[in-house]
């Protein structure tokens, strides 16, 4: 799989994952303002008919965009299972084991049946087998506990989650200060950085 580009806007906040052709193009509508990290991809383009050259365009893992209007970060990312399973380590948030993103499911802890939303800070993953087992009690009505509590991904946290197999060093570097920047206090852990 090839590595995709992080698009920013003017203020640096992160927006969405490029495909190299999409990045070539913003740079040929001189839309890219200013860049960070490494070469991505080198594009080769036409040959001029001048000199017989053929023109090469430097695609960087990171592109800070200009356009009418300032894009805006995503606050409340779309509520995917795999983004759900990434948040959750891929691990049933019930018995705590590990299992392919296709042993998975995703539970509402307020189930829908008694009113529970489906939104990020409602829901975790868990094995078919949790799942069935707690059906549309709350937890307080039987003897299961969750492992961690449910939340909502900043912005630059889901653009980790839905990248997670391709994210370069480069980016990861400049997303990783933004991780927890938004949460609530009661909800970051003590040990993050």
């Amino acid at each position: 799989m090839e590595a995709r580009i992080l698009r920013l806007n003017l203020a640096g906040q992160p927006i969405e994952w490029l495909h190299w052709k999409e990045t070539a193009c913003l740079y040929s509508r001189g839309l890219v303002v200013w860049t960070l990290g490494g070469e991505v991809k080198r594009a080769r383009g036409g040959i001029s008919r001048l000199t017989g050259r053929t023109s090469f365009m430097s695609l960087p893992a990171i592109i800070a965009c200009a356009g009418e209007r300032l894009a805006p970060m995503r606050l409340n990312p779309p509520l995917t299972n795999d983004a759900l399973f990434n948040r959750d380590n891929r691990q049933c948030m019930y018995c705590g084991n590990r299992y392919s993103p296709k042993d998975l499911s995703r539970d509402h802890v307020h189930p829908s049946s008694r009113g529970g939303r489906d939104r990020w800070e409602n829901v975790v993953a868990a094995c078919k087998r949790c799942n069935q087992r707690k059906g549309d009690s709350l937890l307080s009505e039987i003897n299961m506990e969750l492992l961690a509590l449910p939340y909502r991904p900043n912005p630059s946290e889901y653009l980790a989650l839905i990248n997670n197999e391709r994210i370069r060093g480069d980016q990861m570097e400049y997303l990783r200060p933004q991780f927890a920047r938004y949460l609530p206090a009661s909800v970051k852990l003590s040990n993050a950085s």
